[in-house]
């Protein structure tokens, strides 16, 4: 289904696709020009160019396609494979990879990568653009990720997820000595009232828990480790803000850090049952080099 989002300029002297670019951040530069180049954005109900100088009081309409299947498209992508059958994978995702298509990230995704080895994969339950996705990860956290080779196996370990059986933890990093040092979280998370791209906690939001153990202190810092009891929209670091300790080079949720570029999360371990037998299976990931860096300048 298509979407369009419209605004009322306030300012002037901005590029339309810059001024775009300012109102719909989660939409790459690239993809915006495309949008107008093929007449997906107007001003003042007439097509434009992405050089227009948007002036006070334009009326701008961005209509966003809707993505279809014949979208996508196998890319030679690199992946990190830790296990294999024929029912299943676990991905060691790299951070700065898009886990599927999205308007603004159409390609070079996850999905795109598994394609160019895996082209049986079965259809997503609520989306044809997610073949075998059971879960995401955002697209700066790295580390473990399932991924279902055939329809029977992506139900059972939807399931699994579903009933919060499945073993999800994470390490992160974030500013201050967190005390105590272990404990629950337990808020309700929705969208923020007065950012609509983030989430917040929120009277009304849908239940969210997140359990902590402290790993260790490092100077003016705590590393973590992170259970998630649900999963909920950036959990993790709605969660931890909310307690005063925002995980570390995250920029939407308030603590840019010269030590990185990404948030300092990481899917360190993966557990659940394998759809065939039902045997409980557990996985490990080390720390990527940048985050062990990080590390290491704050030791």
């Amino acid at each position: 289904m298509e979407k369009t989002h419209r605004f009322t300029a306030d300012g002037s002297g901005s590029r339309l696709d810059t001024f775009i670019s300012g109102r719909l951040p989660e939409l790459s530069r690239t993809y915006i020009q495309k949008l107008i180049a093929d007449g997906y954005i107007t001003v003042n109900e007439r097509v434009a160019k992405a050089s227009h100088k948007v002036s006070t009081g334009d009326r701008l309409a961005v209509t966003i396609p809707p993505l279809t299947p014949s979208t996508l498209s196998a890319e030679d992508i690199p992946l990190t494979i830790v296990y294999e059958d024929k029912d299943l994978l676990v991905i060691d995702k790299p951070a700065g990879l898009t886990v599927h298509p999205a308007p603004g990230s159409p390609s070079h995704t996850l999905v795109n990568a598994l394609l160019a080895r895996f082209t049986d994969l079965p259809a997503g339950s609520d989306d044809l653009l997610r073949p075998g996705i059971v879960h995401r990860l955002d697209k700066d956290t790295s580390g473990l990720m399932l991924v279902a080779r055939n329809r029977v196996a992506l139900d059972k370990l939807a399931g699994q997820f579903k009933a919060r059986s499945v073993t999800k933890a994470y390490l992160v990093l974030v500013k201050g000595h967190l005390s105590p040092e272990s404990g629950f979280i337990d808020a309700p998370i929705g969208r923020d009232p007065r950012h609509r791209k983030r989430m917040a906690v929120v009277n009304g939001g849908r239940q969210a828990r997140t359990e902590y153990q402290v790993i260790k202190y490092v100077g003016d810092y705590t590393l973590l480790e992170v259970r998630l009891e649900t999963g909920r929209t950036h959990q993790i670091r709605v969660h931890l803000l909310a307690i005063g300790y925002p995980v570390v080079g995250d920029a939407t949720y308030g603590l840019k850090s010269p030590l990185l570029s990404r948030q300092f999360v990481h899917a360190c371990r993966l557990g659940f049952r394998l759809p065939s037998s039902g045997q409980y299976v557990e996985f490990g990931s080390h720390l990527p080099p940048d985050l062990e860096q990080a590390l290491e300048r704050i030791a």
